[in-house]
């Protein structure tokens, strides 16, 4: 009988062991992301591309940033922004190649932000496919003669991340 509560005990400690280790891995796949509300009912999650870009000097280099967002009380309800350290040359749009888990590349027409630093996709559709996705590769260009900007996001708890948003902004997933 001592031989069984021994084993029992220790299956237990096992099954506690590893309860807790699929809790924390459930907490580092939001580990990447960073969460945000702001003023007037925006929340917001971004994401950190895994490749770095030179910037225009060629002193530094940068990861471009992901942003998905939700607009508790306005329109567009969703939308996806990339920031960027160097300007794009465009005024108004920019086509962007949009490649997800290494399927066909999708030409887009994404909006230009202020000072070139922001290009900007409103829209659900835009989110709803990325939320089974792993990875997403975006690529444009800087300008005619400046060269193509490229950036890889890991997509992983992506999901989870439109979750929470949608939940914090009071609306359904898209």
């Amino acid at each position: 009988m001592k031989l069984f509560v021994g084993i029992g005990g220790a299956v237990a400690t096992a099954f506690l062991l590893a309860s807790a280790c699929g809790i924390a891995q459930a907490d580092s796949v939001l580990d990447n992301w960073r969460f945000d509300t702001g003023s007037g009912g925006l929340v917001t999650a971004s994401l950190h591309a895994t490749n770095k870009l030179i910037t225009g000097g060629g002193a530094l280099s940068y990861s471009p940033v992901l942003t998905i967002a939700c607009r508790a009380n306005g329109e567009p309800r969703w939308s996806e922004w990339l920031q960027l350290n160097d300007a794009v040359s465009a005024s108004r749009t920019i086509t962007v190649s949009v490649t997800v888990d290494k399927a066909s590349k999708l030409n887009e027409s994404w909006s230009v932000g202020p000072r070139g630093r922001t290009l900007v996709r409103d829209g659900a559709d835009g989110i709803r496919r990325l939320v089974s996705a792993d990875r997403l590769l975006l690529s444009w260009r800087f300008g005619l003669l400046s060269g193509r900007g490229e950036a890889d996001f890991d997509l992983a708890g992506f999901s989870e991340a439109v979750g929470q948003i949608a939940s914090t902004c009071n609306t359904e997933l898209p």
